[in-house]
């Protein structure tokens, strides 16, 4: 059972160009340049809500991997089965990220859209993500194996968290409750992260997540309601600027950090916090500028 869940020898023959560029493309879908794309764009042209709850979903997918990660420390597979070894750098192999990841977001979002082919959808995008990291050799399967079943354990937590109970009890907490969760929780990383390991890429995402609901709590206060868009063609172009906007912030935030010569660790979360921001309260707001997106109105029976 051993060799069958750690051999690696067997992925050697599947590999040729075409399969290669296959699985970095589905891979990708699994690195932080992704979601800085996919999710803003979600909420400027999707759903904020839905949106938002699916950035809360990754956070909470992502502690619970790298808590788990740096507390069995298992080590991944030799370096010669790895293709995408640059961006796993020295982190542990179990459970995988990736798989993790791949398994709460897309069967979530096939949830929320109750449609036979986003299910569909949701399968075959998360195997190609798992199946990705083994290709290119970075995971075995137990890595992805462990992975893929914290993966249905976050989904049905977060299903939970999200009931009309639950939602219906955090309603009656006084406001900024979300908040006070979240900043609560920074410091917190340091006491309950494991092995004396260092949870500041992990606390990064808990930086972007008080950004992004900083922003989001702005956003809805100047469009309370389900903002009307425009013609495809220029949500295309909304998708595109907001996005080459995101990515000139996040080099001219980071080039500013290294100038001045600030404490990389807490200006690196700032940074987070920064983009988060910029995702659902500064591009909305320059969207409306513009004149690209406005404020929807009241659907509710007078």
């Amino acid at each position: 059972m051993y060799s069958i869940l750690h051999d690696m020898n067997w992925v050697l023959p599947l590999r040729n160009d075409l399969a290669t560029n296959i699985f970095y493309g589905f891979t990708f879908l699994g690195y932080a340049p992704f979601f800085l794309i996919f999710l803003p764009i979600g909420y400027w042209l999707w759903d904020r809500d839905m949106f938002t709850r699916l950035v809360v979903l990754i956070g909470l997918t992502a502690v619970l991997n790298g808590w788990l990660k740096d507390f069995w420390q298992d080590p991944r597979p030799a370096a010669r089965f790895q293709l995408d070894a640059d961006r796993v750098a020295d982190s542990y192999g179990r459970p995988s990220g990736h798989a993790q990841v791949a398994v709460a977001m897309w069967f979530w979002l096939a949830w929320e859209m109750r449609r036979p082919w986003a299910w569909a959808a949701a399968a075959f995008i998360a195997s190609g993500v798992i199946f990705s990291r083994l290709y290119l050799g970075v995971h075995d399967i137990d890595d992805v194996l462990a992975g893929t079943i914290l993966g249905f354990i976050t989904l049905g937590i977060f299903a939970w968290l999200v009931s009309e109970r639950v939602i219906a009890f955090i309603r009656s907490l006084p406001a900024g409750f979300e908040f006070a969760v979240i900043i609560v929780s920074i410091p917190a990383l340091w006491i309950i992260w494991p092995n004396g390991e260092n949870p500041a890429p992990i606390a990064s995402v808990l930086f972007l997540l008080l950004g992004w609901f900083a922003g989001a709590a702005l956003d809805k206060k100047a469009a309370p309601h389900k903002p009307v868009l425009p013609a495809w063609w220029l949500q295309i172009v909304m998708a595109i600027g907001g996005t080459l906007g995101l990515f000139a912030l996040r080099a001219g935030a980071t080039k500013l950090v290294v100038a001045t010569d600030l404490g990389h660790p807490v200006a690196g979360l700032a940074v987070s916090a920064l983009l988060g921001f910029y995702a659902t309260g500064i591009a909305p707001w320059i969207f409306r500028k513009l004149g690209l997106m406005k404020p929807g109105a009241s659907h509710a029976k007078a």
